[in-house]
């Protein structure tokens, strides 16, 4: 996946709101926050934690778009320290999402303390391997993303 090229279209997007909402600073716990809400729309649009429910998940491309929200905050949250690289590693595979969500909370957590690129490294990692446990390709993340990306623009466009 070409990191790198995220990383500049979210700069662009960033410097953008920043820009049109008169924002100072870097935002950090807002983006941070932001990342985790993110994170439980995602498992919501899952439903691995609904033990209790017999409804399925929502469909694969909802859950993708929802993925690449928190896509969106970790480029951010990355951008705000001036961490940026070209290459994660893809952390280890999970047995079930429910393990993934719970690995990549606890790393958010690790991350919000520490705010060390090694922090940041491994974050990325367990949220790409959260991408791997729901079926989802770095390529398929990558076109999600710059869809994604294109749609927040129009957003902003409309007074979002």
């Amino acid at each position: 996946m070409d990191w790198l090229t995220l990383f500049e279209m979210q700069e662009q997007l960033d410097k953008r709101i920043q820009s049109e909402h008169n924002l100072t600073g870097n935002q950090f716990d807002e983006r941070l926050l932001a990342l985790l809400v993110e994170l439980g729309e995602l498992a919501n649009e899952t439903r691995c934690f609904k033990f209790w429910s017999t409804k399925g998940p929502s469909a694969q491309v909802t859950i993708l778009e929802e993925y690449v929200d928190g896509v969106h905050f970790l480029l951010s949250l990355g951008l705000s320290l001036d961490y940026r690289k070209n290459e994660f590693v893809e952390g280890d595979y999970y047995l079930t999402a429910t393990d993934a969500f719970l690995d990549v909370y606890n790393k958010t957590n690790v991350f919000a303390i520490s705010r060390t690129e090694q922090s940041y490294d491994v974050l990325i990692g367990a949220y790409l391997a959260l991408g791997a446990t729901l079926g989802f390709t770095q390529e398929m993340i990558f076109k999600a993303y710059v869809a994604k990306n294109e749609a927040n623009h129009v957003r902003q466009d409309n007074g979002y």
